[in-house]
C-alpha cells in the first residue's frame, strides 16, 4: 500500500511537471511580466534570463526532491529501515519546494487550478504512503529476514 501510495504520488507530481513544461512558452511569458514588475526598466535580456532561471529552477528543484524520494522508496524496497526515516525530511522538503515553486509556477485560471490539485493529491498520497510505512506490518516486513540456505 504505501509503495503504491507513493508511485501514484510520483505520478500526480510528474503529471505537473510535463504540463508545465508543455505550457513553457505561456508560463515563460507570464514571469516576464513579473520579473518586470519586479524592476521595472531592466535590460529585456536580464528580464528573459531571470524569469528561465526562476522557471527552469522551480522544476528543476521539484523533479529532483522526486527523483530523491523515488530512491528512498527504492530503499525501503530493499527492506532497508533507514530509507523509511529519510522520507520524512524528504517530505517536508517537497512541500516547502511546492510552496515556493507555486508562485512562479502556477498560471491563472482553470489550468491553476488544477495544478493546486495535482499538487495536494501529490502531498495527500506521499504523506499517506509515509505513515503506512510506519504501521506495524511494515515494520514486521522490514524486519523480516530470509532463511540461508
Amino acid at each position: 500500500m504505501a509503495r503504491t501510495s507513493w508511485l501514484l504520488s510520483f505520478v500526480a507530481g510528474l503529471a505537473v511537471l510535463v504540463g508545465t513544461f508543455f505550457a513553457r512558452d505561456s508560463n515563460l511569458e507570464r514571469l516576464r511580466a513579473v520579473v518586470e514588475e519586479m524592476a521595472p526598466g531592466g535590460d529585456a535580456d536580464a528580464v528573459t534570463t531571470s524569469s528561465a532561471i526562476v522557471f527552469w529552477g522551480s522544476l528543476s528543484a521539484l523533479l529532483l526532491v522526486i527523483l530523491l524520494e523515488a530512491a528512498a522508496i527504492a530503499a525501503v524496497s530493499a527492506r532497508h529501515g533507514w530509507g523509511r526515516w529519510l522520507l520524512i525530511p524528504l517530505l517536508a522538503g517537497h512541500a516547502v519546494a511546492m510552496v515556493v515553486a507555486a508562485a512562479f509556477l502556477v498560471p491563472e485560471g482553470d489550468a491553476g487550478s488544477y495544478v493546486v490539485l495535482l499538487w495536494g493529491a501529490q502531498l495527500l498520497l506521499a504523506f499517506v504512503g509515509l505513515v503506512a510505512l510506519f504501521m506495524p506490518s511494515a515494520g514486521r516486513w522490514l524486519k523480516f529476514r530470509q532463511p540461508r540456505l
